[in-house]
């Protein structure tokens, strides 16, 4: 009876600490940075293609036009994504666009709410893409997980910018 009471007091402890997870952490922060081999001209029109992110990341099916703004700050695309054999339709939005320095990016993925803020320096023909990424949720329940996620968030985006300098680098070598 005494390792019952034991057992149930340390689900307990973790079902509350799960719980106040949610109330403590209100988002979710994290940053990536790749170094891309080209002019930041070169790197940051292939980046805001949109046509071409299917290059750099798989999971990607189709992005649809839905409004595309002259100054490029306000367009905003649905992007349908295949993750885990489930399709998930977003709406991307573009908050801010700098030519050569800086584009946000605002994603409305059902529960998740992120906006992955690039900026982009140049150096000596090498261009640094930095990513400062943040995550949120309407769900309470989604909210008290995505800390405990934050590293798999962090991993994932890495990957994509690695992808992004494989292909940059490749696609204009060839």
């Amino acid at each position: 009876m005494k390792a019952i009471k034991i057992i149930l007091g340390i689900i307990t402890v973790l079902v509350l600490a799960f719980f106040v997870t949610g109330l403590v952490v209100k988002e979710t922060k994290y940053t990536a940075t790749v170094s891309v081999n080209k002019p930041v001209e070169e790197v940051f029109d292939a980046f805001i293609k949109i046509d071409s992110v299917k290059n750099w990341i798989p999971e990607v099916q189709s992005v649809t036009t839905i409004n595309k703004n002259p100054g490029i700050t306000g367009s905003i695309y649905d992007v349908v994504v295949l993750t885990q054999g489930q399709e998930i339709k977003m709406t991307e939005k573009i908050m801010a666009y700098v030519p050569n320095e800086k584009v946000t990016l605002f994603f409305d993925a059902e529960n998740m709410l992120k906006k992955d803020d690039y900026i982009f320096t140049d150096e000596n023909n090498t261009t640094t893409i930095t990513l400062s990424a943040s995550c949120k949720s309407d769900s309470y329940i989604m909210a008290c997980l995505f800390p405990y996620f934050k590293s798999t968030f962090q991993e994932q985006d890495q990957s994509y910018l690695n992808n992004f300098k494989k292909y940059i680098e490749e696609e204009k070598n060839q």
